[in-house]
């Protein structure tokens, strides 16, 4: 008798699996072909209660998996001494199934999720994250000038919303 009940369930699980799109994810995909390359410039970092620190920053997209997800890598490194200060890692893909962007991002031993909306004007993306009573609303444009920036706040409980980072790279390949 177990081994019947077992036989359907496999069989109604088997039924109920979908084939991604993969076409359907690849052209998405494309939609975010603005961000491939390879970035470099400044930003500006919040690190602590009214501190902020300056840093060069690189950004590296690149699409990996044949197109199906987009890798992007940025590392920041103080302007004063030149040390490491910012590194994260993101992989943003396309869920057909429900029409949504995914980013999964890691960041000093970290990582979170989140869906992520191409704007209107087809070179702008947005996400968030929330972590408890911690939230933030990042935008990353490409300006008219070719630049790639982003701008994110921080909100801690009831305070008021701060700058959390500002960026401005420029294509450097």
């Amino acid at each position: 008798m177990h081994i019947a009940a077992a036989a359907i369930l496999l069989l109604f699980a088997a039924q109920t699996v979908r084939t991604p799109d993969i076409e359907a994810q690849r052209a998405a995909m494309k939609k975010l072909s603005f961000l491939i390359g390879e970035w470099s410039g400044e930003a500006s970092v919040l690190r602590g209660p009214g501190t902020i620190v300056e840093i060069n920053r690189t950004q590296v997209a690149q699409y990996k998996l044949g197109g199906l997800v987009l890798m992007i890598e940025g590392v920041g490194r103080t302007k004063s001494d030149n040390k490491p200060s910012l590194q994260a890692l993101g992989f943003i893909s396309y869920d057909d199934a429900v029409g949504t962007y995914r980013m999964r991002a890691f960041n000093d031993g970290r990582w979170l999720e989140s869906d992520v909306k191409l704007l209107d004007d087809g070179k702008s993306l947005s996400w968030g994250f929330a972590l408890g009573d911690i939230h933030t609303q990042s935008t990353l444009r490409i300006n008219d000038q070719g630049e790639w920036t982003e701008h994110a706040d921080i909100v801690i409980g009831a305070r008021p919303p701060q700058k959390l980072m500002d960026l401005v790279v420029r294509r450097s390949r």
